[in-house]
């Protein structure tokens, strides 16, 4: 008798599994406690991963539509530094106008020591792209499409290692959903339809085998433990500068970023404006 047939059935199916087992009914409550925990965690791993990919996406967005534009902002406000300096001629002026300066400026022969693969500001595309192996393609939106987002959790749900013990079946499972994570961060639906179609073609799961009482309960710990790692990582993503800014407009994350862009182009503007001034003699 199955642990579903024992949990629909009335009060004969009871009696009838204590009849046949003794020990099996306990065995099948603590099997189903398992299972259940490994699906919300499952679950809660998905929500956890789907949220990961938009703050990536988004931090990734809000620097390549938006970090040109605070760039702007810092250059003038140093050139308005060191134009108020050349005014006054104060020497407290000319110290924020060196300051200022200072901050825009690279770390000096970086990209002399590492020979064109960075400089001051970081790693540059083409190296990414060497090192992972992938050509350097932005993100198009914050959230991938829904499409991309079912076939994610579909498979997600259907494909995860925790849903069996055997340790080679892990393994396949984890590479799989690796390529699955990857396809899902790009936004990829295509190549999230070929998982799909991959893993309905590949070998059936193995049915778990009967656990004993002990290895259930070492299970359930295992997955305990897993939570509230899990639990850690949503916090710190929570926590994140990235995730209060999507919480302004959760329905509409790239809309708030063409908002943000709206106030900065209006903060060069002043600042273009008092840079005239200065240089002018207004």
């Amino acid at each position: 008798m199955t642990t579903r047939e024992a949990e629909q059935g009335d009060g004969g199916g009871v009696d009838q599994a204590a009849s046949e087992g003794g020990a099996a009914r306990p065995e099948e409550r603590l099997e189903q406690a398992v299972r259940s925990a490994e699906q919300a965690l499952i679950e809660y791993e998905i929500a956890v991963e789907t949220f990961r990919v938009e703050i990536e996406n988004f931090s990734r967005l809000h620097e390549q539509r938006l970090g040109p534009l605070y760039a702007r902002i810092e250059e003038l406000d140093a050139q308005i530094a060191e134009a108020r300096a050349a005014r006054s001629g104060d020497p407290e002026d000319l110290r924020r106008a060196q300051e200022a300066r200072a901050r825009l400026q690279p770390i000096p022969a970086v990209e002399h020591l590492m020979h064109g693969w960075m400089d001051g500001n970081g790693l540059f595309p083409e190296a990414v792209a060497m090192l992972t192996d992938q050509p350097v393609r932005p993100p198009q939106r914050v959230r991938p499409s829904e499409e991309a987002r079912r076939l994610y959790r579909e498979l997600a749900r259907k494909a995860h290692p925790d849903l069996v013990q055997d340790e080679a079946e892990r393994r396949r499972r984890e590479d799989f959903l690796t390529r699955v994570n990857a396809a899902y961060s790009r936004g990829d639906t295509d190549e999230l339809r070929r998982l799909a179609e991959e893993w309905a073609a590949g070998p059936a799961p193995a049915k778990p085998r009967p656990s004993r009482s002990e290895e259930l309960y070492a299970r359930l710990e295992w997955l305990s433990e897993r939570k509230e790692m899990l639990t850690l990582v949503a916090k710190q993503l929570e926590d994140s500068a990235i995730a209060a800014m999507l919480r302004l407009a959760p329905d509409d994350p790239d809309g708030l970023l063409d908002e943000i862009a709206g106030k900065l182009h209006q903060d060069i503007a002043e600042r273009e404006a008092q840079l005239a001034a200065l240089l002018g003699g207004g």
